[in-house]
């Protein structure tokens, strides 16, 4: 079956919670899009993955702290960021006044 979309259709202008949409799952890989509206990770929670994560930020901003860091590293539009399995990281803020939108893409695990 070949499948079409838009990553930037029927963007919500608020959300209570980031948005997450499977756009392609398959064994050992998922794509998803991830829509953020001011959001960030609750105090003293930090993801920490058993898969690899690749995250591209296509619209928006936002800044994620990586564990043992001194600073968060603010991604625009079109800037990237590979996290490795199991580098413990949070979002420290998105962009309130627009959607962030993430393209992540999930290996391994």
């Amino acid at each position: 079956m070949t499948r079409t979309g838009n990553l930037f259709a029927d963007l919500p202008a608020a959300l209570e919670a980031e948005q997450f949409t499977d756009i392609l799952a398959r064994q050992g890989v998922r794509i998803e899009r991830i829509v953020s509206t001011g959001q960030a990770s609750p105090p003293g929670f930090w993801y920490d993955q058993p898969q690899d994560e690749w995250v591209c930020v296509m619209s928006g901003a936002a800044a994620i702290l990586i564990d043992g860091e001194a600073k968060p590293r603010v991604l625009r539009a079109g800037d990237w960021l590979e996290l490795p399995a199991h580098v413990r990281h949070r979002v420290e803020w998105t962009d309130p006044t627009q959607p962030t939108v993430w393209l992540a893409v999930h290996v391994g695990g």
